[in-house]
């Protein structure tokens, strides 16, 4: 009898998933977890009107940047009008793509009618600044008290669509068990979640509002999501320690003895446990609350991280043979700066957001429409006299 080999050969696969889509998986948890912690003040909470602000500054930013990550991702931007022209009802990425123009649309909409009364106040401001709020304003006519309620409802539920399609379009991909597990999805909602109120956090602090109340608010939020994502942690474990689900046994199989998977595991739970004992010590005590922020920058790490291993990390798992493919993240527009350009992009939308719009409020853009007719004055009062 002849004994016959066979010999399979299996081809590397490049990285399927950029950084870019890091980029949109995190700028999007930051959008619907800061809408939805602006929804209370503008629901009419009024304890809550000043961390709205702050949230709504934060999901403008980020609603407007994570679509930019998205179409890059895609390789050949242009092509992302194959979504509408071929629509696939089966296919997540496909609902996703006309639940995001809507959720945008809806989150736009929604800080103009709010920020509009303050952009009126400030049309008779001398120079640039009120010919700017003349031409926003689009004329005197006053929004219906129910349209922002309304249009706060409806980007509302069209987060949760957010919510829902980035978690199932990578849940549902059988070809990588580190992927296809129904715990992803939560997981993405609380980390989402630590990294909105990381953001508010960092933003109370650095345009100088440092609203106690924000903090109180924040820092409650974001002990909740600590433990919430440890027990969806600890429970996704277990799952699979068990051999209760067939991919998570799967996934646990593939990197137990892969020493770069054990340190992001430990990686992982030192910054779980920290940000929650940090969180639980600020929350206490009113008097280290100032250093809220740092919190807020740990939880913002946290939140990216987690992206950056389950997009990325999980593609050196290989999928066809034993072992890890060494994938190394390229130094140009499809790597590392991509990351730090979408960051930079993010922050050039704050800053032109906090530039050209009154999002405090009214209050704070009269005194300073005051303090600049009152340097005019003075400086023709100088040159005059």
């Amino acid at each position: 009898m002849n004994s016959l080999v066979t010999e399979v050969l299996v081809p590397r696969y490049g990285l399927a998933w950029y950084p870019w889509a890091v980029q949109y998986f995190f700028l999007i948890a930051l959008s619907y977890g800061t809408l939805w912690l602006s929804a209370p003040g503008l629901l009419g909470a009024k304890d809550w009107k000043t961390t709205s602000r702050i949230a709504l500054l934060a999901c403008v930013s980020t609603t407007l940047v994570a679509p930019v990550a998205l179409l890059a991702d895609l390789h050949q931007p242009l092509r992302f009008w194959h979504f509408y022209a071929h629509p696939t009802p089966w296919s997540w990425m496909s609902i996703g793509s006309f639940i995001l123009p809507l959720y945008l649309a809806a989150v736009v909409a929604l800080a103009y009618l709010v920020w509009r009364p303050a952009i009126q106040a400030q049309r008779n401001a001398p120079g640039i600044l009120g010919a700017y709020a003349r031409i926003l304003s689009f004329g005197s006519w006053q929004a219906p008290a129910f349209f922002i309620p309304l249009l706060t409802l409806a980007a509302l539920l069209l987060s949760t669509g957010i919510m829902l399609y980035t978690g199932a379009e990578i849940a549902v991909v059988k070809g990588r068990p580190l992927w296809n597990t129904h715990w992803l999805i939560p997981m993405f909602v609380t980390t989402g979640m630590l990294g909105a109120c990381g953001l508010v956090l960092v933003l109370n602090r650095i345009t100088g509002i440092n609203k106690s109340a924000t903090h109180k608010h924040m820092l409650s939020i974001m002990l909740l999501s600590c433990l919430a994502s440890g027990l969806i942690a600890i429970t996704w474990y277990l799952d699979g320690a068990n051999a209760l689900s067939g991919s998570v046994a799967a996934a646990l199989s593939s990197v137990r003895d892969n020493p770069t998977w054990r340190t992001m595991a430990t990686w992982g739970l030192t910054a779980g446990i920290t940000l929650t004992v940090f969180a639980w010590l600020l929350r206490s005590s009113v008097r280290l609350q100032v250093h809220a922020w740092i919190a807020g920058l740990l939880a913002l790490h946290v939140a990216w991280m987690f992206r950056w291993a389950v997009l990325m990390d999980v593609q050196t798992v290989a999928r066809n043979t034993a072992g890890f493919n060494d994938y190394s993240i390229a130094l140009g527009s499809s790597g590392w700066l991509g990351v730090v350009g979408t960051f930079g992009l993010w922050l050039a939308a704050i800053l032109l957001i906090d530039l050209f719009v009154p999002w405090r409020g009214i209050g704070h853009h009269h005194t300073l429409a005051s303090e600049a007719s009152s340097s005019v004055v003075g400086k023709g009062a100088v040159r005059h006299g």
